[in-house]
């Protein structure tokens, strides 16, 4: 079917009181597994290709971005396509002219004034493009081979206040915030601040994004969601399923030289978590009627 705009998605998503799960691509197999794990459980989901992907494949987005934008639109279940932590201008408009409805533009480690003012040129940007923004305010940490960071580290965790001028001043249309998660966690053991989820829910009129969901456990994520949690972001989840069939593969079977042999079980392994996470989205438990 044809992408749904990821805009769209966090809309039907919100209005429902609900959560829709964005999945990182790195390889064809990233996207196929996206793909069908959505297929398998009849839930829409976001297919994002960040920019450490896109220097993967030698800083060329065009043909992973193509190549993802296939399988969604050949998929039967409702897909989107998202440009993921942008960092360089350069990229931000590769992203519309690649049609990518959406990004996150990542300005996080800038200093806040500085962060404000390249965040809302790239909002005003894309806005005039036609592209649904997402933005982050706090520091996530874990990325780019940084060490996760303590939610308890003064000055991680993002003020509800603050949060509010942010959004104002930038014109964002969704944020993602610090309340606890790290990215790159190959263990669920993440405690999340759901008091302050609920803070930030209700001090800003946009979606709030949770990055480093993999590191999240189920019971955490469905709390997240029903204090006001929209999209939630999943990465190393899908790495540490297809790395460990790999190596199990190969373990078993040392002499395989034929990558077909190891990266069937590694999709369908990322397939099954997939399909494991979109569920857990899809029952949050309930967020009040009218929050």
């Amino acid at each position: 079917m044809p992408l749904v705009p990821t805009g769209e998605l966090i809309a039907r998503a919100r209005s429902a009181h609900g959560a829709v799960a964005a999945f990182n691509v790195i390889t064809l197999e990233h996207a196929e597994a996206i793909a069908a794990g959505a297929e398998r459980v009849g839930e829409p989901a976001i297919l994002q290709i960040s920019e450490n992907a896109v220097r993967f494949h030698g800083g060329d987005l065009s043909a992973v971005a193509a190549a993802a934008a296939a399988v969604a639109r050949a998929s039967a279940a409702p897909l989107g396509l998202h440009l993921d932590h942008v960092v360089t201008p350069d990229l931000l408009r590769a992203a519309h002219t690649e049609g990518f409805g959406s990004v996150m533009f990542d300005a996080s480690k800038l200093g806040y004034g500085d962060n404000v003012k390249a965040t809302a040129e790239a909002a005003r940007w894309g806005h005039e493009r036609g592209m649904w923004v997402e933005a982050e305010l706090g520091k996530v940490g874990g990325k780019d081979g940084e060490p996760p960071l303590d939610a308890h580290t003064p000055g991680v965790r993002t003020d509800p206040a603050e949060a509010a001028a942010y959004v104002a001043d930038t014109g964002v249309d969704a944020l993602a915030v610090a309340v606890g998660s790290t990215h790159a966690m190959t263990r669920r053991t993440a405690a999340l601040d759901h008091a302050l989820i609920a803070a930030l829910r209700d001090a800003v009129p946009v979606p709030l994004v949770l990055h480093g969901s993999s590191g999240v456990p189920d019971d955490e994520l469905r709390a997240a969601i029903a204090a006001g949690m929209t999209k939630i972001n999943i990465g190393t989840a899908l790495n540490t399923a297809f790395t460990g069939a790999v190596r199990a593969f190969l373990d078993a079977d040392p002499d395989t030289v034929d990558p077909r042999k190891y990266l069937a079980p590694a999709r369908e392994a990322m397939t099954a978590t997939v399909a494991h996470f979109l569920k857990v989205v899809a029952q949050p438990g309930g967020r009040p009627a009218g929050d």
